[in-house]
């Protein structure tokens, strides 16, 4: 099997408040739009929010989290308290070496904000090791 690309979609209940969190709160740049949906870059992946939200009879919540990697966790968890986002969980250095900050998207959807330290194996050839 070849994987060409791949995105993360959510299917949110309230399409403007969660289009607005992305976009406004969270500031990530716009790929494209197309009639009942954005889709945002965010690092090397894609994020759509589609706007004709969720099934009836479909389970409440989301069974994953959406990983994005920053540069600074601290910068980014007071760039977003600027902008009004509520922190559930600050930047801590997690026993597996990063640094991890937790949010929620308006739907609950939890975002870890990662910071990968520069001697973590994330970031060095660890082949020789």
């Amino acid at each position: 099997m070849e994987i060409l690309s791949s995105r993360v979609i959510l299917r949110p209940r309230d399409y403007e408040r969660t289009l607005g969190f992305y976009r406004d709160a969270l500031a990530l740049a716009i790929a494209r739009e197309y009639p009942g949906g954005t889709v945002f870059f965010a690092g090397q992946s894609l994020l759509e929010v589609a706007g004709h939200g969720r099934r009836d009879g479909e389970p409440d919540g989301f069974a994953g989290a959406i990983w994005l990697q920053v540069r600074d966790c601290d910068d980014t968890a007071a760039e977003l308290a600027l902008r009004g986002v509520a922190i559930e969980r600050a930047p801590k250095r997690e026993p597996w070496g990063l640094i991890e900050m937790w949010v929620r998207d308006p739907d609950g959807v939890p975002l870890v904000f990662v910071e990968i330290p520069a001697n973590h194996p994330i970031r060095r050839d660890v082949r020789a090791d």
